[in-house]
Formats: structure tokens, sequence, C-alpha cells
């Protein structure tokens, strides 16, 4: 059984009655939606055309939220609705980013996830979802999808239909008929200068001259709802503090096992260093929580399939190490070091890697779905940890060779850093959606920072390649700050770049 829609735009007048009943049965805060009619106009006056799509939560049959949710505060039903749980949210915003249909919003009365959920409360006791039971033209049609005899599976059987974004693989079953494809297709109408009753948000209008509007039939968006960008600064920072924590520990771990030095930087310092970014880490996570209090429902509550859950417990595992591994070097546990630096490796390798897996399950945003993230992950913690490091030049390390292994270290990761930024921007990319993401980081409005970025982590590389070969280590005081510099300037615009691209 699939419970599904089907929109009929040829009959659709645009009059928000849907919007209003929508609102006032869920009593959804002024100036959020589950159920909203997105306006776009085409052509030129005199001759100008309007166009309307009914947007809302698309109850995918392979649903990407239910997926990434850590708590399964969002799940599907037998019937196939997709519902959600306030009282399991913890406001993570991860479902936010797997929707490709910008249907999820957060609540401003119970900071919670909430969308269309077909009113599973009136479906349950036989009657008709609120905005079908409004609409003066019947154009919205209910019903099972799976059931052949159902009026919606007829009435889609005899007509032509479109579903959004269908290349997401999600399976939407939200069926469209007569939808123009610049109301369904969220690229291909820019947002005009302004709505016909309200301004556009903020974001919509700073990202508008990074798509290329349609020079025949000058389609615009003229009336939609704002989408802010769910992740903002505490998720790059929080990019990075694991990176460096992730890199140290790496670093340390190989310069052990190889014999290379045991001294207090390895034994002291890099654990410390990893414990004490992995712990800020864990506060800028629970921090951009819309409901923090409840963030220990990721171990009571985890949804398996969820790698926020997993990417906890790596945290969770690699904190332990490095605990032991500080103590361990403090009382001189040299056979304790060894085992904790073999696990060190793997346990650091996926602290790094892991948001390459969460970053996965963001289908919206289709620059993250890079398959080869996990591996670019990294280099950048290398090139964080070597770059922390070298902050340190006085600490004890039992090889004077140490700091120039670092510094290789530093100019190795920040080579391969660089390489494969320019390689994942530049080539080709398999849905417009990356494009136009692409296009905003490398000459759209992030461009600044980004090329500023890249030549600081030449700099960092440089001063690192110096100090390798010999030049003095107070240099590599300054490459350890240029590369911080470099991977947060990086970090910022690829996880705002992503976001920017509209999905409804």
């Amino acid at each position: 059984m699939q419970y599904g829609f089907a929109i009929d735009q040829r009959t659709c007048i645009g009059c928000h009655a849907c919007t209003v009943a929508c609102k006032t049965e869920h009593e959804v805060p002024v100036g959020q939606f589950r159920t909203w009619v997105k306006y776009v106009d085409k052509g030129a006056y005199p001759s100008t055309t309007r166009e309307f799509g009914v947007m809302r939560c698309n109850h995918c049959t392979d649903a990407p939220c239910v997926t990434i949710c850590p708590t399964k505060a969002l799940f599907k039903r037998s019937d196939g609705i997709v519902d959600f749980d306030r009282d399991r949210c913890i406001g993570c915003k991860s479902c936010m980013q797997a929707c490709p249909y910008d249907a999820i919003y957060i609540d401003e009365d119970t900071h919670t996830a909430a969308k269309c959920n077909f009113c599973a409360h009136r479906i349950d006791v036989g009657l008709e979802p609120a905005c079908v039971v409004v609409c003066p033209t019947e154009s919205i049609w209910v019903g099972d999808l799976h059931d052949p005899s159902s009026g919606i599976s007829q009435f889609l059987n005899t007509h032509q239909t479109a579903v959004r974004t269908p290349e997401q693989g999600t399976g939407p079953n939200v069926h469209y008929v007569g939808a123009d494809r610049a109301v369904l297709d969220p690229l291909a109408a820019p947002v005009d200068g302004t709505y016909i009753w309200a301004n556009p948000d903020p974001q919509r209008l700073l990202t508008r001259a990074d798509i290329a509007p349609d020079p025949l039939g000058r389609a615009r968006t003229t009336l939609n709802t704002a989408h802010p960008a769910p992740w903002g600064w505490k998720v790059w920072t929080y990019l990075w503090t694991k990176s460096v924590a992730a890199g140290a520990v790496m670093i340390a771990a190989y310069l052990m096992l190889t014999g290379r030095d045991e001294g207090q930087l390895v034994s002291v310092l890099a654990p410390l260093v990893g414990a004490v970014f992995v712990a800020v880490t864990a506060v800028l996570l629970v921090w951009d929580l819309k409901r923090p209090e409840r963030f220990y429902f990721l171990l009571t509550k985890p949804n398996p399939t969820s790698w926020l859950v997993w990417g906890g417990v790596a945290l969770g595992v690699f904190a332990s190490i490095c605990g032991l591994w500080f103590l361990g070097g403090l009382f001189g546990a040299s056979a304790l070091l060894t085992v904790l630096a073999w696990l060190g490796i793997p346990a650091s390798v996926m602290v790094a890697g892991y948001t390459a897996f969460l970053f996965g399950q963001a289908e919206g945003r289709d620059l993250w779905q890079s398959p080869g993230l996990f591996w670019h992950l990294q280099p950048q913690a290398l090139m964080a940890g070597a770059g922390v490091l070298l902050l340190f030049p006085g600490w004890p390390a039992r090889s004077a060779a140490t700091p120039r292994d670092i510094a290789w270290t530093l100019a190795g990761a920040s080579l391969a850093h660089l390489l494969v930024v320019l390689v994942e921007l530049s080539r080709k990319h398999t849905t417009r959606n990356a494009e136009v993401a692409a296009h905003i980081v490398v000459r759209g409005r992030y461009a600044q920072t980004f090329w500023a970025g890249v030549g600081v982590t030449i700099v960092a590389g440089g001063l690192a390649l110096a100090v390798a070969l010999g030049a003095p280590t107070v240099l590599g005081l300054l490459a350890g700050l240029a590369a911080q510099v470099g991977l947060l300037a990086y970090e910022s615009v690829f996880v705002r770049a992503a976001q920017e691209v509209p999905l409804s």
C-alpha cells in the first residue's frame, strides 16, 4: 500500500485554500508551511502567463529523511505515509538536508522538525486530508497508488504525469498533471526581484545571480516560501575541529609505530590535542541542535541507518582512545601506547571520514555527493593536525627530525587537498544542482573567499616544505596557522554553497 497525491495543475487556480487549511489543521506557525503554492511567471508584458505549483512532502518510496534521521523521529508507516514524532526529534536538521524537495522545516514553536504528514490522523479515521476537502476545483487527488481500482490510480493511468526531481531516485509519490517544467524545476525559474505579495528571502535573492535564467521562456519565480540554510558556522567549524583531532592522532600513531619518535610530543601532546578538539567538536554538534537537551536520544533512541549516529560512536571511541593515550603517556605505559597507536589509526580515519557518509545521506545537496569525499577528508585531517602540532615547536620530542616529519606531512597533505579540490570543482558535474553549487564556489559569490583560501593553503604548503628541507622551525608556526585559515575558508564555502541551491 502506498498513499500518494495527484495534483491537477490544469485546474488549480492558486487560491491558497490548501495552504490555509493545512496551517489551520496543524496549527503551523506564521511564516512556515507544510503545503504552499508556488507562482512562476513567463514571458514579457503584455504576453505573460502564470503557472501554479502545489509544493509539499512527496512521501517518498525511498525516503532519505527517514534514513538519515538519527532518532527515528521520521518514519514510514505501513500505508506509505512518511510521518514524524516530535517527541523523538533532537532538531539536528539533517532531515532538511536529506529532503530534495524543501519539504521539512523546524517548527518555531516546538523547535522540532515538521512537514506534511498526509493528515495521518484524519486518514486513520477514514477522512481525507484537509487540503483535499477545501480545494474548490477538486485539483488534489489522494488514495492508494498501488490499488489499480482506486480513483487516483485510474486518474494517473489516463493522464501524462510528472514528478519533482526524479533524478534523485527517491520515488516521490506526489504526481503532477499539467504542471509546467519551470514550476517543478527549482533552477528553471530564478526568483524575481520581488514577489507579488512579499519580499523573497535574502538567500534566494543572493543566489539568483548564480542561476542562468531561461532566455526564451523568461520564467521567474514570483511567489514562494523562505527556505534558509539549515547548517551554519557551527557545522563548518566542526568539520575543522574534528580534522585537527583526527590528524594529530593519525600523525602521532605513525611516528610511534615506525619508531621515529616516542617523545612527549607524540605520547602526550598529540592525544591531548585530539581529546581537546574532539570535545570542542561534541560541544559544537550539541550546540547546533534545536533541542540540545535531547542529545542523549542518540544513545537511547538510535537509528542504525543514520550516519549521524555512527559518527557519534566514532567520536566516542576516538575520545576514549585519546584519554587513555594521554594518561599512558603521562605515566610511561609504553606497551599500552603501542596498542592505542594501532587502534588510533582506524579511529582517526573514521573520525575524519564519517562525514562523507553523512553528507552522502544529505541527498538534497548534490555538491556533497562526491564518491571521493571520504578520501578527500583524510588529507584535510593530516593538514589540520600537522598544522596544529607545528604550533608547539618547544614541546619535547625524542627525535630532532620530528618537526621536519610533521612539516613534510603538512606540505604533502596541503598539495593533496588542493589537487582534489580543483579536480572536484572543475570537473563536469552530473546534476545541475551540483553544477550551480560549484559555480557559486569557484566563480560566484563565494569565489573571493575560496580563492583566498587556496592562496593561503599554498603559502602553508610552501612554508612547510621549507621547514622540511631545513629552514628554521619558526616558519612552521606560520605554516601551521596558514593551514588552519586555508582549511576553514574551504570548509565554510563548501558547506554554504551546497545549501544555497534552491530545491523548490
